[in-house]
């Protein structure tokens, strides 16, 4: 595949490095195999520098185009979840909502006086759902 079609690919796929302007790594810099436009690839060599190389978080994530708090956050999402915490998360929601329509039939079924952290407490007794007392009083006001 030539730069140019694994280029269109990339920005296809959303993969396009921001700043690959500032990705300064010698391994980037003649181009080939090694293509700074290319996000992931060069989010995998950050990590790679920094626990293969030795190199510290900042001094890696400079190389790379990213800042210190952004290698921090690529970091846990690969521990998490391997080469897929590499990608970009979809924006929103992770995972499915914890609260049922039975909770929430449970819940807009109290008694109006009782707290949110009653209610919250007796949902993880009889679903195993731990909910914070705010969340309970937003499900409750409807």
């Amino acid at each position: 595949m030539g730069e140019v079609s694994r280029l269109k690919s990339l920005e296809a796929a959303g993969l396009v490095h921001p700043r690959a302007d500032a990705v300064s790594a010698p391994l980037f810099g003649d181009g080939g195999f090694f293509l700074a436009q290319d996000k992931v690839q060069v989010k995998y060599e950050m990590l790679r520098a920094h626990a293969v190389e030795g190199r510290t978080a900042g001094a890696a994530a400079t190389a790379h185009g990213y800042s210190r708090s952004g290698f921090y956050l690529v970091k846990t999402a690969f521990e998490e979840t391997g080469m897929a915490g590499l990608l970009d998360g979809q924006p929103g929601r992770r995972g499915p909502l914890k609260v049922t329509e039975d909770i929430a039939a449970f819940l807009r079924a109290a008694p109006p006086g009782t707290s949110g952290a009653v209610l919250a407490d007796e949902v993880e007794r009889q679903f195993g759902v731990l909910l914070h007392r705010r969340t309970v009083e937003r499900i409750r006001r409807g």
